[in-house]
């Protein structure tokens, strides 16, 4: 009798393990537990720890509460200003409603997934390609609502949406390059401009109290010499004022004038003479010659054949 109660003892003890062991459950602290009961869902949600469920009866699934990184892949689009662009993203969601992440869509990640490729889509062609560039706070946020509206009855919330990056055509590129170039060409050439102006405001400024003082150009003229002789030069250029020379001048005496200015001045050239004043003189020019020399004969034409 002993043995029978002590049989039925152990076998009991057993089928109570065997039914624990299939009923127990353990829910991890970043889990939460959705316990169906003949295909239906049971109100409550099982929180983090052991739990028990019916065997055979009840079905548990595991629901991941925390933060999901997705990356989206890249997308290719023309923005509103007629630019191809291929963009790339990354959401970060995480679940709220464990029974509606499992009930209301079949597999929560994927649509996400999908929702943010459209999403991305969407906001390239409604952007311009500056805002794209520089204005990415303002996308990443309109990406987030886009995305949490439809989120919102999954179980899910969207919590932060990041644009990665943005590739942009070579030609593209490269235009964008020049404009750079040519824009801080332009910013160089004013603040030269505005410097040069500022400079001669400031150099007119100090003519004028020059110019009221003499002295203040004395002084000027030191500071340059010294600051000439600190950087151990071997030659010194000493410049002279226009106002010393001045000086000079007007304490030089007046000299006599020169030999070469109290002399006459030359008479003026005489005409050419006439034709009948020209052959008079010829004619006296040849009859001194012939007092001197004796008349000239011309040989008779027998004397030069003999």
């Amino acid at each position: 009798m002993i043995q029978e109660l002590l049989t039925v003892a152990a076998g009991a003890a057993a089928a109570i393990a065997v039914y624990a062991g299939a009923a127990a459950r353990v829910v991890k602290q970043y889990e939460r537990g959705v316990v169906f009961r003949f295909g239906r869902l049971r109100g409550d949600v099982r929180a983090p720890g052991f739990t028990m469920i019916v065997p055979v009866v009840d079905r548990m699934h595991k629901v991941n509460m925390q933060i999901v990184t997705m990356p989206v892949p890249a997308q290719e689009g023309i923005t509103r200003d007629n630019v191809t662009v291929r963009v790339d993203a990354v959401v970060y969601f995480k679940v709220v409603d464990p029974a509606d992440a499992v009930v209301r869509v079949e597999d929560y990640k994927f649509a996400v997934s999908q929702m943010a490729q459209t999403s991305l889509r969407s906001i390239i062609g409604k952007s311009d390609l500056d805002d794209l560039l520089s204005n990415r706070e303002k996308l990443n946020q309109g990406l987030e609502l886009m995305l949490d509206s439809p989120a919102m009855g999954w179980g899910v919330a969207i919590d932060r949406v990041e644009i990665k990056d943005v590739s942009l055509p070579e030609t593209m590129k490269r235009s964008m390059a020049r404009q750079a170039e040519a824009d801080r060409e332009r910013r160089a050439r004013v603040i030269n401009a505005d410097a040069e102006l500022q400079a001669s405001k400031k150099l007119a400024e100090a003519a004028g109290v020059m110019a009221a003082e003499p002295a203040a150009l004395q002084l000027r003229l030191l500071q340059t010499v010294m600051a000439v002789s600190a950087e151990k030069n071997s030659t010194l250029v000493l410049p002279i004022p226009v106002e010393l020379l001045r000086f000079l001048e007007r304490a030089t005496p007046t000299t006599e004038p020169s030999a070469s200015e109290s002399a006459p001045p030359p008479s003026p050239p005489q005409p050419y003479p006439s034709g009948e004043a020209y052959l008079m003189g010829r004619v006296a020019a040849q009859e001194a010659i012939e007092d001197l020399t004796g008349p000239s004969v011309e040989p008779t034409p027998h004397e030069k054949r003999s």
